[in-house]
């Protein structure tokens, strides 16, 4: 039985063990922050409630081991996940404590939402065992992984890490070259940095701007992404007429992208309120449940109209009952 070794938990640590797990793994977990343990137990309860809901022909549950060294956690395992906070010198610290008990044949993927690749391999003993698989959350559930190698990072690691995460139900995106944050990450900040600026000039509410987002386009998005939403929007024609049509709106002054509003206390203030007006009496886990319920029910349509992540969760459970 293949082990995967998930160093650092959190909420994206566990989804990567709850991700390996459900789909066969063997994992070590290892992760000595207070509240740890609980932390996994509940993301465990929502996978194993949610996953075989839009996954088909899961294996039987792999074998999960909670240790006490990272040691003890990468010693002999064929996939190490490092999830540890976005700060460089810890990544540095726990990736050299990796590379010195795990072995040379193992593939060491980073979470990283931020570092690239390179830098992350800047005081490695071995960089081309280290690249960057970035997931998004739920991990469990949401099947998108960016896959960053560097310069260094050896084709043979490239090659193993995106049939490993084909294995696990995954769909990895090899990114082209690494550039900080990658893809993902930089698309939702360019709409992040619009909503700040908003929400600053009175423009609008968080609960608006999600309102916006809920009801209108991001339900394209769900299905369509951003490219073939603006084909669509082209008519016939396609992506001709439309970058024809509204590609001069590119130079009229709409957007703040190159600005950043400060986050001061008065803005912080304002956003919290709002947000916390908008939760209502709805807890952090009750939105979460909330989530899943929903990610479940769109996956599920996705999958009837066999289109976006319904198409490719419709290969991934035909490949799983073909074996």
């Amino acid at each position: 039985m293949p082990v995967a070794a998930i160093i650092g938990g959190g909420v994206i640590g566990s989804g990567w063990a709850a991700r390996f797990l459900l789909n066969g793994w063997d994992v070590r977990y290892f992760d000595p922050g207070p509240g740890a343990d609980e932390a996994l137990a509940r993301t465990l309860e929502k996978a194993r409630r949610w996953v075989p809901e839009v996954y088909d022909g899961l294996p039987p549950e792999g074998q999960l081991e909670i240790v006490e060294t990272l040691e003890a956690a990468v010693a002999g395992a064929d996939w190490i996940q490092e999830s540890t906070p976005e700060r460089l010198p810890l990544k540095h610290q726990v990736l050299e404590a990796i590379q010195a008990a795990c072995p040379e044949t193992a593939v060491i993927g980073s979470s990283t939402s931020g570092f690239m690749p390179s830098e992350l391999q800047a005081q490695s003993q071995r960089p081309e065992q280290i690249l960057v698989t970035h997931p998004y959350n739920p991990v469990y559930l949401l099947p998108i992984v960016e896959c960053v190698p560097s310069p260094a990072t050896s084709a043979q690691t490239q090659a193993k890490a995106m049939a490993t995460l084909e294995q696990i139900g995954m769909k990895p995106v090899a990114v082209g070259a690494e550039v900080p944050a990658h893809i993902g990450d930089r698309l939702m900040e360019a709409l992040w940095r619009e909503a700040l600026w908003l929400i600053k000039d009175g423009v609008a509410t968080t609960e608006q701007i999600d309102d916006i987002m809920t009801h209108g386009f991001g339900l394209r998005w769900a299905q369509k992404g951003l490219f073939e939403t603006y084909r669509v929007a082209g008519g016939e024609a396609g992506m001709q007429h439309f970058l024809e049509q509204f590609g001069p709106c590119l130079s009229w002054p709409w957007t703040k992208l190159m600005d950043v509003p400060d986050l001061d206390d008065a803005l912080i203030g304002r956003i919290v309120e709002q947000s916390d007006a908008q939760a209502g009496e709805r807890s952090v886990s009750t939105l979460e449940a909330e989530r899943d319920a929903n990610l479940v029910a769109l996956l599920k349509v996705l999958r009837e109209q066999d289109t976006a992540a319904g198409a490719f969760l419709n290969r991934v459970g035909a490949k799983a009952q073909a074996s």
